[in-house]
């Protein structure tokens, strides 16, 4: 990505900083910016479109389960059909209830289970994550050998975590730039590793139009 693109991009995270921060980042198809995203992602429009039904199917099955449940808090981040479970639960058995609603979800081929069991985070808690998580996006960003159109942040507790399609390299610089930013307590990598033939395929892509490979 040229200096242009990323700090078009890096303008763009800012910008949804918020959005960014609970792990559903939109899909962009439009505009010369959209394009490049787009181009970029490492997941098929598809799987991208499937992620997002992913996580409807998800919130609404947990949602009809807990529907009267002031003591849980679920919140549902899908990448390339990995299911991140966060938030709070009342016990280890609400726990274990909601994997099990999220797996058995249509096209889900693995949940990482993440949940708490205790209180409900406050609201100020939940602005703390949501400003660590704006903070890491502009880190990664600023990072020029990460692929942060490959990859999602949630923060949930100052715990960070990490979801994308990466070389292992990749992966670990991410992980070592997310550390290093002020409130990350933890970073957790949930990253679906490329193979080798992958890796090349992605680095020898041709540039999307209007940018220049460096």
């Amino acid at each position: 990505m040229n200096k242009a693109m990323r700090a078009a991009v890096l303008a763009l995270g800012v910008i949804g900083s918020g959005v960014l921060a609970s792990g559903c980042a939109p899909l962009i198809v439009g505009g010369a910016v959209g394009g490049a995203l787009l181009a970029t992602d490492r997941r098929s429009v598809g799987i991208q479109l499937e992620d997002e039904a992913i996580e409807r199917r998800v919130y609404r099955a947990v949602g009809a389960r807990f529907s009267d449940d002031t003591k849980s808090n679920v919140f549902v981040k899908s990448y390339n059909r990995r299911v991140l479970l966060t938030g709070e639960v009342a016990s280890e058995a609400d726990k274990a209830e909601v994997e099990r609603i999220a797996a058995a979800q249509e096209n889900v081929r693995l949940v990482s289970n993440e949940l708490h069991v205790g209180a409900v985070q406050t609201f100020a808690n939940r602005n703390h994550d949501t400003a660590v998580s704006a903070r890491v996006n502009t880190a990664l960003l600023r990072e020029e050998n990460v692929p942060t159109n490959a990859m999602s942040v949630t923060t949930r507790r100052s715990v960070v975590y990490l979801m994308g399609r990466v070389s292992e390299a990749e992966g670990d610089l991410a992980a070592r730039t997310a550390s290093r930013v002020d409130g990350v307590r933890e970073v957790v990598k949930l990253f679906d590793y490329l193979t080798p033939a992958e890796w090349e395929s992605f680095r020898t892509q041709p540039a999307a139009p209007g940018s220049q490979r460096k």
